[in-house]
């Protein structure tokens, strides 16, 4: 879908580099059959792979019971072993209808998957990268869009500098941004959905009401929640944290001998790749003899697909000061606009930040947001593991014209 929103800037942009004529139509129900089908066949591919390694799959939900040893209840037939994993992962955040009237109006990320037709009118609640991401692709493709946030900037989480920088060029790019909002009530009306909001002045701490009309989208991206509720974890004595998180130590184990997780479900770095890694690693103890075999869970690089893309790797300037001191770091930092947009009308920033420590200069942290930001990152996410200095940066000879040379010649 990101991909697709990718095009749509690109051909806005064909007449700037001498492409006249031509007015290709976008159909969304043409690529959603296209992107199903594909998701369709990587099933059925998993299951190949499954079914060649001699894997059983019993299908069902789970759930532990009493037994002596860990066992698992599937359709009335009990399973137990030496090992288990729970891997359940997570799933989107919802408000129910007593919190907010009418919540349930709504959809979530995976409802975005089973739309139909490009929405006209769009309300995405949410400031994390999901409702930056989402918001983006549903403007970029055409439809509409407003994003309700409960403070000033998306992506509080994120680097200082990402986070002013993204907030700027989701409204350079027409989405309309609801500072200090909270959604009250959902409405349905004849021509859609009504979204009452509370803005909150954060000098006065005065609220003002606001609607806004003729929604026939509210997406909530408000975060996720693991999927532990059902397992019965009380009965074997998993503990969980307050959220319902798996609480894990640095092996994956959990508070019951014999049972591991790994993924969303324990509440950590919730991507595709840190699951993966967790679990390989997971298996390469337990059964390679590799007793120390772990996830290093720091300088993982991330990327939000927002437009333009933002990259991400190690501490934020701010987890910095609190690990280094601020005496501590120097921080070097650049904005500029990326070659591509020499001839368009359309621009965009690419902003870049590295964070240095100690006398060696250290670099602990890289954050940019910009075109090819997120094909970028890998490489340099591998120096940054690798213990990269700031003068090894500079002995690495630029490659020009790119905007990733910019971080190997900043000053």
């Amino acid at each position: 879908m990101w991909n697709a929103a990718v095009h749509a800037e690109f051909a806005h942009d064909r007449a700037d580099y001498g492409y006249l004529g031509g007015n290709s139509q976008f159909s969304w129900h043409s690529l959603k059959t296209k992107r199903d089908a594909y998701i369709g066949r990587l099933n059925q591919i998993y299951l190949g792979n499954l079914n060649k390694a001699n894997i059983v799959s019993i299908e069902g939900l789970a759930s532990f019971t009493d037994d002596a040893e860990p066992t698992v209840e599937v359709g009335g037939k009990k399973y137990t072993a030496p090992h288990i994993l729970i891997a359940t992962g997570g799933r989107p955040s919802v408000l129910s209808d007593a919190e907010v009237p009418g919540a349930n109006l709504g959809i979530t990320s995976d409802g975005f998957f089973e739309l139909d037709t490009l929405p006209k009118r769009c309300v995405i609640v949410g400031a994390g990268y999901i409702a930056v991401e989402m918001a983006g692709i549903l403007s970029t493709l055409g439809s509409k869009t407003s994003i309700i946030i409960r403070q000033g900037e998306v992506l509080r989480n994120f680097d200082s500098l990402i986070s002013a920088n993204c907030t700027k060029e989701l409204e350079k790019s027409g989405i309309e941004i609801w500072r200090n909002s909270q959604v009250k009530s959902v409405k349905k009306t004849q021509h859609g959905l009504e979204v009452t909001l509370a803005t909150r002045d954060p000098e006065t701490k005065g609220e003002k009401i606001g609607t806004i009309d003729d929604v026939d989208c509210l997406l909530w991206a408000i975060g996720r929640e693991p999927n532990t509720s059902g397992l019965n974890l009380s009965q074997i004595g998993v503990k969980t944290d307050e959220r319902g998180h798996i609480v894990v130590d640095e092996f994956q184990n959990t508070s019951r001998p014999g049972v591991y997780a790994v993924g969303d479900v324990c509440g950590k770095a919730l991507l595709t790749p840190v699951a993966i890694a967790a679990g390989r690693k997971l298996a390469h103890r337990l059964f390679e003899n590799k007793p120390e075999s772990r996830v290093d869970y720091s300088n993982i690089p991330t990327v939000v697909f927002a437009h333009p893309p933002i990259g991400t790797v190690g501490l934020t300037e701010e987890e910095a000061i609190k690990s280094w001191g601020k005496d501590n770091l120097k921080i070097y930092q650049t904005s500029f606009t990326p070659m591509y947009h020499a001839v368009t009308a359309r621009k965009s920033q690419c902003v870049m930040k590295l964070i240095c420590a100690g006398t060696q200069e250290r670099v602990v942290g890289l954050h940019m947001q910009g075109l090819g930001c997120d094909e970028m990152l890998q490489g340099f996410a591998v120096a940054i593991k690798m213990g990269a200095t700031k003068a090894d940066f500079d002995n690495t000879i630029a490659i020009h014209p790119t905007s990733s040379e910019e971080l190997v010649t900043m000053r």
